[in-house]
C-alpha cells in the first residue's frame, strides 16, 4: 500500500466522522456548536476534494473506502452518541375509569413505578414518573390494558 492510499482512506474516515458529528450538533447542539463542526467538517473536505482529483487510486477503491469508512465511521459516532446521552425523566399521564384506579395502581407500584393518581368524577387522572425507557415502556402497556388515554413528555435528569 502506498501513502497516497493511506492518506486517502485515513481523510475519508475522519471526514466521515466530522460530517456526522457536525449532523448531530447542527440539530442538537447550539449556533457555535454547529457553527465549529461545520467549519471543521466543510475544511476537511475541501483538502479531500484536491487529493482525489491528484491521487493515483482508482475511482472503484475510492468508492469502495468511501462506503466502508461510512459504514465504520457513522455507526461509530452513533454508538458513542448513544452511550453519553444523558438519561431522561418521562411523564406519562394516564385517564382511566376510576372505577379500575386502585388495580392500575397496584400493577404500576408492583413494577416500582413511582405514580399518583386523583379521582375526578367517573375517571382517574395518573401521573407516572419513568427514570427509563422500560418504565416508560410498561407503564404505557399497563395503560393499554384499561385503554387509557395517554400522554408522555421527557426532560434531561439533571
Amino acid at each position: 500500500m502506498n501513502s497516497a492510499f493511506i492518506l486517502f482512506v485515513v481523510c475519508t474516515f475522519a471526514n466521515v466522522v466530522l460530517s456526522t458529528i457536525k449532523s448531530v450538533a447542527t440539530i442538537k447542539g447550539g449556533r457555535f456548536t454547529a457553527a465549529f463542526w461545520n467549519a471543521l467538517s466543510f475544511g476537511l473536505y475541501s483538502y479531500i476534494v484536491v487529493l482525489t482529483a491528484e491521487s493515483s487510486i482508482t475511482t472503484f477503491e475510492k468508492v469502495a473506502i468511501t462506503i466502508v469508512c461510512n459504514l465504520i465511521g457513522v455507526y461509530i459516532v452513533k454508538w458513542v452518541e448513544e452511550k453519553i446521552q444523558k438519561d431522561k425523566l418521562w411523564k406519562v399521564e394516564m385517564t382511566i375509569k376510576a372505577d379500575a384506579a386502585e388495580e392500575l395502581h397496584n400493577a404500576l407500584d408492583e413494577n416500582n413505578i413511582s405514580n399518583n393518581y386523583v379521582i375526578a368524577g367517573k375517571y382517574a387522572i395518573f401521573n407516572c414518573y419513568c427514570k427509563s425507557k422500560e418504565e416508560t415502556e410498561i407503564s404505557l402497556k399497563f395503560g393499554e390494558n384499561y385503554k387509557a388515554k395517554t400522554f408522555a413528555s421527557a426532560n434531561l435528569l439533571i
